[in-house]
């Protein structure tokens, strides 16, 4: 799924927490970073605040209660 404009990172990051699945960040070089990692977390926001601005980032949840609750956190804020 392609996700725009994280405003509530600490919240973001708590949803990805509850994910029971592994969720991975797909760089635009086509790296597979897993977000469940605090390391690859780290790098997700070095990368946010070093370019200042993310646009657009795609993210991969395979088990379906993780995509739906990756969805409810976007649509709510």
């Amino acid at each position: 799924m392609k996700v725009k404009n994280i405003t509530d990172v600490n919240k973001f990051f708590e949803v990805l927490d509850k994910c029971h699945g592994k969720v991975e960040l797909i760089t635009s070089e086509g790296d597979r970073l897993n977000l469940k990692s605090k390391l690859c977390q780290y790098i997700m926001l070095t990368k946010m605040f070093a370019e200042a601005k993310i646009d657009e980032i795609e993210i991969i949840a395979y088990e379906p209660e993780d995509t739906q609750r990756l969805l409810e956190y976007l649509i709510r804020g």
